[in-house]
């Protein structure tokens, strides 16, 4: 239902193989290159691409009906489906590069349309990583000594995912505060009830690699909802890498219905990935029954 630009797409085709046709057709007949019954059979397949034409039309006339009656229900019941789903609960937000500020926007909305207590804590992440100035601030504490080194990247990214969602004394982000986190809100001490991801960074290479592929190893292990985002209007789409790296995901956090994907995620619905975008391989929203409301 929210695919009309795919049809859109589709009529645009449908049209330009229309006017070739009808184009060459008359090219070729206008030369005498064909005979009576050639000629028969050309404008039989104009006739039936004019055809094509006329359905695609009115096959997209009727999707965007369609989508407008979709998204008239969802501002009917948005603020319904989502009053106190997320009742008291802290989530914690981590951006993988620069913070964006349009996109926590979209995502504070969600959690207030939602009830919930708001973000416990928020850290924005420096990359590419400077390996070589996090083993110098490790080798000053011996208890982080273990994770000095290139192989010990992952382990460090895992660590750090993990301290992320538990909170607690949280002695990596601590210790590593200056080197890895460009920007940060909140505590460490208290627990999230989830974790939203936005990748800012392009791709990474090297250490930085390691790292990321420890992080999110680390996110998945946690005993906690975590889901990747981004927006519709998403320059370049992070999904395919929540989807390789086992993490859930929407793709359309700027708009309701994907805000609402959103908190049903971070409420306990089925991991997966939702949205509008091709990569939403499970549909636009999870299934309602598996995310009961709380009392």
């Amino acid at each position: 239902m929210f695919d009309l630009r795919y049809h859109v797409a589709s009529l645009a085709a449908v049209f330009l193989a229309l006017v070739i046709g009808i184009l060459v057709g008359v090219g070729i007949a206008d030369r005498g290159y064909v005979d009576k019954a050639q000629r028969g059979l050309l404008e039989q397949r104009i006739t039936k691409l004019r055809s094509d034409l006329s359905d695609a039309r009115t096959h997209a006339d009727n999707l965007e009906a369609q989508q407008r009656a979709t998204q008239a229900f969802v501002t009917d019941t948005y603020p319904e489906l989502m009053a106190n789903r997320l009742r008291g609960k802290s989530i914690a937000l981590v951006f993988l590069g620069p913070s964006d500020a349009h996109i926590q926007a979209s995502l504070e909305q969600a959690l207030t349309d939602a009830g919930a207590s708001g973000w416990v804590r928020v850290r924005a992440l420096k990359f590419p990583l400077d390996v070589p100035q996090i083993d110098n601030t490790l080798a000053g504490d011996p208890a982080l000594a273990r994770y000095i080194g290139d192989a010990r990247l992952p382990a460090l990214g895992k660590s750090l995912a993990e301290e992320l969602a538990a909170g607690g004394k949280a002695p990596l982000w601590t210790t590593l505060a200056e080197q890895i986190v460009a920007e940060r809100a909140g505590s460490e001490k208290q627990p999230a009830d989830g974790v939203v991801v936005v990748r800012t960074a392009g791709k990474q290479y090297h250490g930085t690699a390691k790292f990321l592929t420890g992080f999110y190893s680390g996110l998945i292990d946690a005993p906690v909802p975590v889901i990747g985002v981004e927006t519709t209007d998403a320059s370049q789409s992070t999904v395919r890498a929540f989807q390789r790296n086992g993490i859930s995901s929407v793709d359309d956090v700027d708009d309701p219905i994907g805000r609402f994907a959103l908190t049903l995620l971070l409420d306990g619905a089925r991991a997966g990935h939702y949205g509008v975008k091709p990569s939403a391989a499970d549909g636009v929203l999870p299934p309602l029954e598996t995310a009961p409301r709380g009392g």
